[in-house]
């Protein structure tokens, strides 16, 4: 079982991270060069950027919106979206484990903080999963993986805080290890193929948005020609 861990913990720890970081990259990059070739094409190439920046920030942090649409629904989400980023990226033993795959460390939560947010993260999991199931407008727009990834990013929260906090035997301590790793790696091989990867396209949404509406100049022309209404009359 140690070699197991050890294995989960190193090289297939590094390389999901590598599948990870590249496969997000890439997302990136395809995304920056279609708004490259788009504002080329764009017939109006003046963007309202104050506009786009606060829309950003916005969507980032939707306080507002929170409040005012499904408020519940959506405080969930925002409190489960912090957790899931400060956790995994500030917990003292997660930084170790970073230290040792890329060899750079930073700050680390206090544990009480730590075990605060992880215990947050974990009811407003549930809370999303169980409002996904009575909605009937989030049933109607959900699909199979919409269930499944809840319940995946959740169980390296339950077993990472079960290991930390509870009293366990050797061999419980280790499977909930396993468990605890493999999951997260299996969350990150996943990530940059599925709508997870929102997280690296939700800040350009704004410009891309903007973008979409500034049609080439000759677009009128290409239109009229399609639909084969060349010079008729309006």
């Amino acid at each position: 079982m140690e070699n197991i861990l050890d294995f989960a913990r190193g090289p297939l720890f590094r390389f999901s991270l590598a599948v990870m970081l590249l496969g997000l990259l890439r997302i990136l990059i395809i995304d920056l060069i279609a708004i490259i070739v788009a504002y080329r094409r764009a017939g109006d190439t003046t963007l309202p950027w104050n506009f786009i920046i606060r829309r950003t920030f916005k969507w980032l942090f939707p306080f507002n919106r929170a409040l005012a649409n499904r408020p519940a629904y959506s405080l969930l989400s925002i409190f489960f979206h912090v957790g899931l980023l400060l956790v995994p990226i500030f917990l003292f033993a997660h930084v170790e484990l970073w230290h040792k795959a890329i060899g750079i460390a930073w700050p680390t939560l206090p544990k009480p903080t730590a075990d605060v947010l992880t215990v947050i993260t974990i009811v407003c999991a549930i809370g999303l999963f169980l409002g996904r199931i009575f909605s009937q407008t989030s049933r109607f727009i959900s699909r199979k993986q919409d269930y499944l990834w809840p319940i995946l990013i959740i169980m390296p929260f339950v077993s990472g805080f079960a290991c930390a906090s509870v009293s366990l035997s050797p061999s419980g301590y280790q499977t909930l290890m396993l468990i605890h790793i493999l999951s997260a790696d299996v969350i990150f091989l996943l990530m940059p193929f599925t709508k997870i990867a929102h997280c690296i396209l939700m800040p350009l949404s704004q410009i891309i948005s903007n973008l979409a509406w500034r049609f080439p100049a000759d677009t009128d022309d290409d239109v009229c020609t399609t639909l084969n209404k060349k010079g008729a009359p309006v």
